[in-house]
């Protein structure tokens, strides 16, 4: 018996299969490709926010970012 799950999953993939043959199929793009910066205010912006933390890794190899410590002075 098919759980509403996996009654849902076959409709998708069904689905999924009718755009292929009428789309082609997903443009996955060129991994290999340097990642193009735009050099713009949102991308300094960005910049200038995660210029605050510092990126750390756990024992576990889990990686995670805190806060850097402001100078006293």
């Amino acid at each position: 018996m098919m759980t509403s799950g996996e009654n849902f999953v076959g409709k998708f993939m069904h689905a999924t299969e009718k755009f292929q043959k009428v789309f082609g199929p997903a443009d996955q793009g060129d991994s290999d490709s340097p990642v193009v910066h735009r050099h713009d205010e949102f991308e300094e912006n960005s910049q200038e926010q995660l210029s605050h933390f510092e990126e750390r890794t756990d024992s576990s190899g889990h990686h995670y970012a805190v806060r850097k410590e402001e100078a006293a002075e």
